[in-house]
Protein backbone atom coordinates (compact mmCIF):
# COMPACT_ATOMS: atom_id res chain seq x y z
CA UNK A 1 0.00 0.00 0.00
CA UNK A 2 1.40 3.39 -0.95
CA UNK A 3 1.31 6.58 1.09
CA UNK A 4 -1.65 8.02 -0.85
CA UNK A 5 -3.75 4.90 -0.28
CA UNK A 6 -2.86 4.91 3.42
CA UNK A 7 -3.82 8.58 3.70
CA UNK A 8 -7.08 7.96 1.83
CA UNK A 9 -7.96 5.09 4.19
CA UNK A 10 -7.12 7.21 7.22
CA UNK A 11 -9.28 10.04 5.88
CA UNK A 12 -12.17 7.67 5.23
CA UNK A 13 -11.84 6.20 8.73
CA UNK A 14 -11.81 9.67 10.28
CA UNK A 15 -14.88 10.67 8.26
CA UNK A 16 -16.71 7.51 9.35
CA UNK A 17 -15.81 8.15 13.00
CA UNK A 18 -17.03 11.76 12.75
CA UNK A 19 -20.29 10.58 11.15
CA UNK A 20 -20.81 8.01 13.92
CA UNK A 21 -20.17 10.71 16.54
CA UNK A 22 -22.73 13.14 15.11
CA UNK A 23 -25.30 10.38 14.59
CA UNK A 24 -25.48 9.98 18.38
CA UNK A 25 -26.32 13.67 18.75
CA UNK A 26 -29.30 15.87 18.08
CA UNK A 27 -29.51 19.49 17.06
CA UNK A 28 -32.63 21.60 17.54
CA UNK A 29 -33.48 25.27 17.32
CA UNK A 30 -36.30 26.59 19.49
CA UNK A 31 -37.87 29.89 18.45
CA UNK A 32 -40.22 32.23 20.32
CA UNK A 33 -43.69 31.09 19.18
CA UNK A 34 -44.97 34.69 19.10
CA UNK A 35 -42.44 35.94 16.53
CA UNK A 36 -43.71 36.94 13.09
CA UNK A 37 -42.54 34.74 10.21
CA UNK A 38 -39.68 36.97 9.06
CA UNK A 39 -38.31 37.49 12.56
CA UNK A 40 -38.60 33.76 13.31
CA UNK A 41 -36.75 32.90 10.07
CA UNK A 42 -34.07 35.47 10.92
CA UNK A 43 -33.59 34.04 14.41
CA UNK A 44 -33.34 30.47 13.11
CA UNK A 45 -30.86 31.51 10.39
CA UNK A 46 -28.61 33.48 12.75
CA UNK A 47 -28.57 30.63 15.26
CA UNK A 48 -27.93 27.98 12.58
CA UNK A 49 -25.01 29.96 11.17
CA UNK A 50 -23.41 30.06 14.60
CA UNK A 51 -24.02 26.33 15.15
CA UNK A 52 -22.22 25.61 11.88
CA UNK A 53 -19.30 27.79 12.91
CA UNK A 54 -19.03 26.12 16.33
CA UNK A 55 -19.47 22.60 14.96
CA UNK A 56 -17.96 22.29 11.47
CA UNK A 57 -18.34 18.50 11.74
CA UNK A 58 -22.07 19.04 11.25
CA UNK A 59 -21.57 20.10 7.64
CA UNK A 60 -22.02 17.07 5.40
CA UNK A 61 -20.20 16.10 2.25
CA UNK A 62 -20.87 18.18 -0.86
CA UNK A 63 -23.86 17.17 -2.95
CA UNK A 64 -23.24 16.43 -6.62
CA UNK A 65 -26.16 16.55 -9.03
CA UNK A 66 -26.68 14.48 -12.17
CA UNK A 67 -24.94 17.16 -14.25
CA UNK A 68 -21.83 16.88 -12.09
CA UNK A 69 -22.30 20.29 -10.47
CA UNK A 70 -21.29 20.42 -6.82
CA UNK A 71 -23.48 21.97 -4.12
CA UNK A 72 -22.34 22.77 -0.56
CA UNK A 73 -22.87 20.04 2.01
CA UNK A 74 -25.79 20.36 4.41
CA UNK A 75 -26.28 19.03 7.91
CA UNK A 76 -26.77 15.25 7.65
CA UNK A 77 -28.64 14.89 10.97
CA UNK A 78 -31.14 17.67 10.29
CA UNK A 79 -32.23 20.47 12.57
CA UNK A 80 -35.72 20.44 14.01
CA UNK A 81 -37.06 23.99 14.34
CA UNK A 82 -39.43 24.03 17.29
CA UNK A 83 -41.38 26.73 19.09
CA UNK A 84 -41.94 27.68 22.70
CA UNK A 85 -43.42 30.64 24.55
CA UNK A 86 -40.86 33.41 24.95
CA UNK A 87 -40.95 33.10 28.74
CA UNK A 88 -39.87 29.43 28.48
CA UNK A 89 -36.71 30.03 26.43
CA UNK A 90 -34.48 31.28 29.27
CA UNK A 91 -35.42 28.28 31.41
CA UNK A 92 -34.81 25.89 28.52
CA UNK A 93 -31.43 27.49 27.92
CA UNK A 94 -30.45 27.13 31.58
CA UNK A 95 -31.53 23.48 31.72
CA UNK A 96 -29.64 22.69 28.50
CA UNK A 97 -26.45 24.32 29.77
CA UNK A 98 -26.78 22.40 33.05
CA UNK A 99 -27.30 19.15 31.09
CA UNK A 100 -24.05 19.72 29.19
CA UNK A 101 -25.51 20.67 25.81
CA UNK A 102 -23.82 23.20 23.61
CA UNK A 103 -26.22 26.14 23.52
CA UNK A 104 -26.39 29.03 21.08
CA UNK A 105 -28.75 31.73 22.30
CA UNK A 106 -30.09 34.79 20.52
CA UNK A 107 -31.04 37.55 22.95
CA UNK A 108 -33.98 39.79 22.00
CA UNK A 109 -31.66 42.77 21.72
CA UNK A 110 -30.34 41.28 18.47
CA UNK A 111 -33.58 42.05 16.67
CA UNK A 112 -33.78 45.58 18.03
CA UNK A 113 -30.82 46.93 16.03
CA UNK A 114 -28.83 46.31 12.86
CA UNK A 115 -25.65 47.58 14.53
CA UNK A 116 -23.69 44.66 16.02
CA UNK A 117 -21.77 46.90 18.44
CA UNK A 118 -25.08 48.30 19.71
CA UNK A 119 -26.25 44.69 20.18
CA UNK A 120 -23.10 43.85 22.15
CA UNK A 121 -23.57 46.97 24.28
CA UNK A 122 -27.26 46.24 24.92
CA UNK A 123 -26.56 42.67 26.07
CA UNK A 124 -23.72 43.91 28.29
CA UNK A 125 -26.25 45.98 30.27
CA UNK A 126 -28.42 42.96 31.18
CA UNK A 127 -27.58 40.31 33.77
CA UNK A 128 -27.66 36.71 32.52
CA UNK A 129 -30.71 35.78 34.58
CA UNK A 130 -32.61 38.76 33.13
CA UNK A 131 -31.83 38.11 29.45
CA UNK A 132 -34.74 37.12 27.24
CA UNK A 133 -34.35 35.27 23.96
CA UNK A 134 -35.92 35.08 20.52
CA UNK A 135 -34.39 31.64 20.11
CA UNK A 136 -31.96 29.07 21.44
CA UNK A 137 -30.35 25.99 19.97
CA UNK A 138 -29.31 22.83 21.73
CA UNK A 139 -26.74 20.36 20.45
CA UNK A 140 -25.96 17.29 22.48
CA UNK A 141 -26.73 13.63 23.05
CA UNK A 142 -30.04 12.59 21.47
CA UNK A 143 -31.60 11.45 24.74
CA UNK A 144 -30.58 14.58 26.63
CA UNK A 145 -31.87 16.95 23.98
CA UNK A 146 -35.02 14.86 23.52
CA UNK A 147 -35.87 15.09 27.22
CA UNK A 148 -35.47 18.86 27.13
CA UNK A 149 -37.60 19.51 24.03
CA UNK A 150 -39.90 16.49 23.90
CA UNK A 151 -42.98 18.55 24.74
CA UNK A 152 -42.38 21.23 22.09
CA UNK A 153 -44.10 21.45 18.72
CA UNK A 154 -42.60 22.29 15.35
CA UNK A 155 -42.52 25.99 14.51
CA UNK A 156 -45.51 26.95 12.37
Amino acid sequence: MNVQETMAQAGAAAAAAAEDAINTKRCVVVIDAALAGGKAANAAAVIALTIGQRHPELVGAPLVDASGASHPGLIPIGIAVLSAPSEALAGLRAKAVQAGCDVVDFPVQGQQTTDYQAFIDAVARVREEELRYVGVSLYGPKKTVGKLVGNLALLK
